[in-house]
Order: structure tokens, then C-alpha cells, then sequence
């Protein structure tokens, strides 16, 4: 009976994440300009996606990557099509490296590019080349929305960093001095999600922000740099982290008291469970990043290959993360194939 119940849990999970995503993709229809990207040949060609992720070392991407994977699995089976995810994605990120994988993507002959804009500005005129020689181009996680790219899938940034904000000061009682953890400052969504903190800052006049702080984006990067700040600003009672960078490693569990410091970040992967457990991350927001390259190879699919409306703008929904709910989370996490997932955590309700 308590295996029945935890598949119901597991099967309830997915369904609500999956019907959110549905009900959240907006009615705005894509308005890309027409092109002669090839589909599938019906005797048995490559549906060949290219996916350009930001960074092959980031584990968010490569979870991203995991997904797009079993959905080209997926569609290949339900489509009689053969669909083939080629990964293009540069060591670290690196807008103009981008630009350059988007022209060897076309040159090499794919169906479609999926990429996460690592620095919209480097990359826009590599897009809109693409597309003007018939390879649509879709994007995710991070936009290029002056470029003619056919849809975007991700959270609202804006939204984010505002969610990120209020969960900590409510971790933090509504007062005290913190620090903001941006990543790669030429991002055009950690600079929205920076907006999204800020404003929501206003709203809580016992907050005072001390500064935002940039960095490469590794985990041991960005975990030295909050060492850094901390060190040189010991007033810092929380850390509003648009990205989970410096969670992906357990330094800061020896290095920040989780007694005098709070943080709430983004992201919710197998290695950051441990901060929420210890209570120095009470509250994660996690994006479904396995969804990244799902649901995005669906879309695709249906808009290069069976020429179906797909709307411009799809909006994924940040799942929030606690002690109450860390066995549910660590299930789907396990369910979407990580391998990485506390077998303490899975036990838990």
C-alpha cells in the first residue's frame, strides 16, 4: 500500500506540473517568418535539433540536456520519425562561442536550434541568420526576444527575483542586510531576475540591499564569492541567489552559520537538497529544468514537424522547495532520471 500511494504522489506531481505548464503557455501565436526548415523525411531522414545550452558544466543544463534527450525518444516513437538531440554547447558560457555553434548547427545541416542565450546581443544576428536560411530557431531559459526566434520557454524573470525576495524576507522576519548572487552580468535574464529582487525590495522597508554581486558561473566561483562578500561584509544576514550556483558544492555548509545567515535560491537540483535539510536554504525555487529540454523538443516537433501553432511565449512554474515537501520533490527529481538523489530524502514523506 505505501508503494501504491508514493506512485500516486509521484503520478499527481507530474500531472500537475505538466497541466501548470499547459495552462501557463499564453494564447500570444508564434509570428516567426515563414521558412523551408526540413522536417523528417518520411522514408526514415534525421529530425536533427541542435541544443545550445549555455554551459556543458552547469548541471542545470545538463539536466536540460537529459530531457530534450528521452523527448526525442519520445516523439520518435509516437511520430514514426527519427529525432536526434546533437549538443553544441560550449565548456563555459560564452556569447560569441554561441553564436558560432548556431552557424556550425546550420552549416551541419540540422532541423531546428534550441539554445539558452548566454548574451542575447552576441547571439540575435546568429538567430536571425539561421532562421533567414530556413533552420527555425527556438529558445529557452534565457531569451533573445529581438531576435526571430519562433518561441521562448521559461519562467517570468522578473517574477522570479520578486518570488526570491519575499521568501526571504519572510525567512528573514522583514529586516536586515543582504546580498544579491547574479551570475554572468551580460545574461539578459539574471539581469531581469536582479529587477525582480529589487522591486520587490521596495516592498519590505527592513531590508537593505548591500549590493549584487557578479560572477563566473561554477559552482567553486561562485561559492568563493560569497565567502568573499560575507567575509568583507559580516552584516550580511541573507543571500537572494537568482541562481543556485554556489549550492551545487557543500562548501558553504562549513563556511556560512545557518543560524545567522538565510538563503533563498533558484533552482532545486539532488545536490542543493542538503542546504534546505540543514536550514541554511529553508526555501529553494526550483525550476524544472529537466523540462527545459522536454518540453522544448515537444514544441519544436510540433511546430517544424507536424506545422501546429505554438505559442510565442510558454511560461514554466517554479516549484517551491522545503523540509515539508523534500521527499515529493526528490521522487520527481529521481523520476526524471537523476541519479544523484538522497536515498534518505526518497524515503521521506
Amino acid at each position: 500500500m505505501m508503494r501504491s500511494n508514493t506512485v500516486s504522489r509521484r503520478s499527481a506531481l507530474c500531472a500537475f506540473v505538466l497541466a501548470t505548464l499547459a495552462a501557463c503557455g499564453g494564447s500570444e501565436q508564434a509570428q516567426a517568418p515563414a521558412t523551408t526548415a526540413p522536417a523528417a523525411a518520411p522514408g526514415g531522414g534525421t529530425f536533427k535539433i541542435a541544443m545550445i545550452a549555455k554551459s556543458s558544466t552547469n548541471p542545470v543544463f545538463l539536466s536540460a540536456r537529459t530531457g530534450a534527450e528521452a523527448a526525442a525518444k519520445e516523439m520518435s516513437a509516437k511520430h514514426g520519425i527519427k529525432v536526434e538531440i546533437a549538443w553544441l554547447t560550449p565548456p563555459t558560457e560564452d556569447g560569441q562561442i554561441q553564436a558560432q555553434r548556431i552557424a556550425q548547427a546550420v552549416n551541419e545541416g540540422a532541423s531546428a536550434i534550441l539554445v539558452s542565450c548566454s548574451d542575447a546581443g552576441k547571439v540575435t544576428g546568429a538567430i536571425d541568420d539561421a532562421v533567414g536560411r530556413g533552420v527555425p530557431v527556438m529558445t529557452f531559459d534565457s531569451d533573445a526576444p529581438e531576435s526571430k526566434r519562433f518561441a521562448f520557454y521559461g519562467v517570468d524573470d522578473v517574477k522570479t527575483g520578486a518570488a526570491v525576495m519575499a521568501e526571504l524576507a519572510q525567512q528573514m522576519g522583514g529586516k536586515g542586510k543582504i546580498a544579491i548572487l547574479a551570475g554572468n552580468q551580460n545574461a539578459p535574464n539574471l539581469r531581469r531576475r536582479v529587477d525582480g529582487v529589487k522591486e520587490e525590495a521596495k516592498k519590505h522597508p527592513g531590508i537593505t540591499i548591500v549590493d549584487t554581486f557578479f560572477h563566473i558561473e561554477t559552482p567553486q566561483d561562485a561559492a568563493a564569492e560569497v565567502v568573499r562578500v560575507q567575509n568583507a561584509y559580516p552584516e550580511i544576514q541573507g543571500w537572494a541567489m537568482i541562481g543556485g550556483w554556489p549550492l551545487f558544492t557543500p562548501t558553504l555548509m562549513k563556511d556560512l552559520d545557518p543560524a545567522k545567515v538565510k538563503i533563498v535560491a533558484v533552482d532545486g537540483l539532488p545536490v542543493m537538497l542538503p542546504y534546505v535539510d540543514k536550514g541554511l536554504a529553508p526555501v529553494l525555487l526550483a525550476q524544472p529544468t529537466y523540462l527545459w529540454g522536454h518540453v522544448s523538443v515537444q514544441k519544436i516537433v510540433e511546430k517544424v514537424h507536424l506545422k501546429q501553432d505554438v505559442p510565442v511565449k510558454n511560461d514554466m512554474e517554479l516549484v517551491r522547495v522545503s523540509k515539508e515537501n523534500l521527499g515529493t520533490w526528490s521522487r520527481q527529481l529521481k523520476d526524471w532520471g537523476f541519479t544523484d538523489v538522497s536515498e534518505e530524502y526518497l524515503k521521506r514523506p
